[in-house]
């Protein structure tokens, strides 16, 4: 090993109990919670959330540096904790969610230990699908390539330090623009949010523009539907537009996944004849043990659900079957296209748990919580997976750490629920009930505002919900046929590709015509001023990355190319969003203390 890549005499040895405690000491009290709370803030102030593994894998990278290219793994155990804590974390909504319905609050504890024994379950789903997606089929899972990529890149020193750099920077800038925009009057007023930027910086033009068209095209249609008697003179286009929205995704998803199952499908019986080898030691995992793992926290998902929770078991078990469904066909959504539509499931358990008989609102929460944990968890362990699968990363160990994110991020997801709520009020005002509340711009969340909608669609006789519905179902289905047809068109792919004029008339399709329904539909769900700064973000964002292709320097031979997941714009993106959630916390935080002392 050269002087430069061995590990200080002061750092514990590779592959020690001391090695591991300090990896999750790291993972644990630093990047668990910064991506954790970062995720919860997101789901509260915009209604997604992005995972924190790109930010993890680059602040890992730090602690593992000194110990060279096999500190990659190290630094992947890290991300893999720090990830699923943040994942956990965002199910916080649904503690918002029970507010917004009037739900009886149960004790933190018994939150805690539902959320944890949902995720444990999650997991072992991901990891007993593992062997199919990313062993056998070989799913790209494109964020865990990415991943895998940064972390074979940030054995580099210098491309370390600049990655640092640009993510403290937005970090920073973040973290200022959020204390202004809580603060300072003027900013409160224009509805200013780094994080919303940071976002659409991420997305890009393409993804973040559709959005804004929707909501200006919902905008000028509300005479027309306040006439229609589908909502009131005052009411904002989300009132009855996210119900649109969530059409256009169903409509779309449903025929994605039936590609994508197709697609797996060949995938799988053109492989099959292939000889297996056998495993390499850093891959085997005991299936039996893992079998007994899925069934004992089956089990404790329904007992806890039904002895503390109070819910029906027959509706529990119905739940956890459908997991074994929505965890697969989700997983297989992921590994090929990068997208994981765990709303997307929720929705469709509360309607299938409605066709079953299910009539309560609160007993829809509980149990498709089951399906929106597992499928968040499941997905992220077989990307996990992916990640450790390219790096030859020891699969168990990885499980391991991925199990305590679980745990803390299962705490943190109640505990940040009732910090937040309880710091700004305004969040546990009903939005879908009153759409008029004072302050509630800077706090949109569009997620709990699908769930409570989809929730209340099965308590109340509406039949133009049902109909608008069906109208989004039309309109997502419709757009995701034409779309697939254009890119299956080889005239159309050439000159989109191989003229500017070409490229320019592709992005004005994707961006205003024909644009895909899944960036589209986020646009009936929050309000025009979070529109307007997430396509702020979104074009600042498309725009740096133009200039920055024009006038880039020339890249030296054998210096790896980087994954546009260390792109400038995402890793700032990245940083306004954690320094905006840290500036929220910690104004709530001041808050709650000037209160108690």
């Amino acid at each position: 090993m050269s002087e430069t890549s061995a590990p200080r005499r002061w750092l514990p040895a590779l592959g020690s109990p001391a090695y591991h405690l300090l990896l999750a000491i790291v993972a644990i009290f630093i990047l668990g919670p910064l991506g954790g709370i970062s995720a919860a803030f997101m789901n509260f102030s915009i209604g997604f959330f992005i995972g924190g593994q790109v930010l993890a894998g680059i602040l890992g990278s730090v602690v593992t540096l000194p110990y060279g290219p096999e500190g990659k793994h190290g630094a992947n155990y890290i991300q893999t904790m720090a990830s699923s804590v943040a994942g956990m974390c965002a199910m916080a909504v649904l503690v918002q969610a029970m507010v917004w319905l009037d739900l009886p609050e149960p004790p933190m504890w018994q939150l805690v230990l539902y959320f944890m024994c949902i995720g444990m379950f999650g997991v072992g789903l991901g990891m007993l699908y593992t062997p199919l997606l990313v062993d056998r089929m070989q799913l790209a899972f494109p964020s865990g390539y990415a991943v895998a990529n940064i972390l074979r890149a940030l054995t580099d020193t210098s491309l370390l330090k600049r990655s640092i750099a640009k993510l403290g920077g937005g970090m920073v800038t973040g973290y200022v623009v959020g204390l202004g925009a809580l603060k300072v009057a003027a900013m409160e007023t224009l509805g200013v949010s780094a994080s919303t930027v940071g976002a659409g910086m991420i997305v890009g033009a393409r993804i973040a523009l559709p959005a804004l068209v929707t909501g200006l095209i919902g905008l000028a249609l509300k005479p027309r539907l306040v006439e229609m008697g589908w909502m009131q003179a005052g009411d904002p286009y989300r009132k009855i537009g996210f119900i649109i929205a969530l059409g256009t995704i169903l409509g779309a998803a449903g025929l994605d996944i039936t590609l994508i199952l197709i697609q797996a499908v060949r995938k799988y019986i053109r492989e099959s004849g292939a000889p297996v080898a056998d495993a390499p030691d850093w891959k085997r995992v005991n299936m039996v043990r893992l079998v007994l793992w899925i069934l004992f926290w089956g089990a404790a998902t329904v007992f806890l659900g039904h002895q503390l929770l109070h819910q029906p078991v027959f509706f529990l078990m119905v739940a956890l079957a459908l997991c074994f469904v929505f965890v697969l066909v989700n997983g297989i959504s992921q590994g090929i296209s990068d997208w994981n539509p765990i709303s997307s499931a929720f929705v469709m358990s509360v309607f299938i748990l409605a066709a079953l008989g299910l009539k309560d609102a609160g007993v829809g929460l509980m149990c498709a919580s089951i399906l929106l944990i597992a499928c968040s968890e499941g997905g992220d362990m077989q990307q996990d997976r992916s990640t450790g699968w390219r790096l030859g990363t020891n699969r168990v160990v990885q499980f391991r750490y991925q199990v305590i994110g679980i745990a803390l991020g299962a705490v943190l997801a109640v505990v940040l629920a009732k910090v937040f709520m309880a710091a700004y009020p305004i969040l546990r005002a009903n939005q879908f009930a009153n759409p008029h509340l004072a302050g509630a711009q800077q706090w949109q969340s569009a997620m709990t505002y699908k769930f409570v909608g989809a929730l209340k669609g099965i308590t109340t006789a509406q039949p133009h919900v049902i109909t608008a519905l069906k109208l989004g179902l039309a309109i997502g289905l419709g757009l995701e046929i034409v779309r697939k047809l254009l890119r299956m068109n080889r005239r159309y792919v050439a000159f989109a590709t191989g003229t500017r004029a070409g490229r320019v008339t592709d992005f004005i399709v994707d961006a205003f015509l024909l644009s895909s329904p899944y960036a589209s539909s986020f646009g009936g769900f929050v309000e025009i001023p979070t529109l307007l700064w997430w396509s702020a973000g979104g074009i600042i964002g498309s725009l740096y990355d133009v200039w920055q292709d024009r006038h880039k320097a020339a890249r030296p031979a054998g210096e790896p190319e980087l994954s546009s997941d260390m792109s400038t714009t995402s890793l700032v993106g990245g940083g306004l969003i954690a320094g905006d959630s840290l500036a929220a916390l910690s104004v709530g935080i001041y808050g709650l203390l000037q209160v108690i002392f």
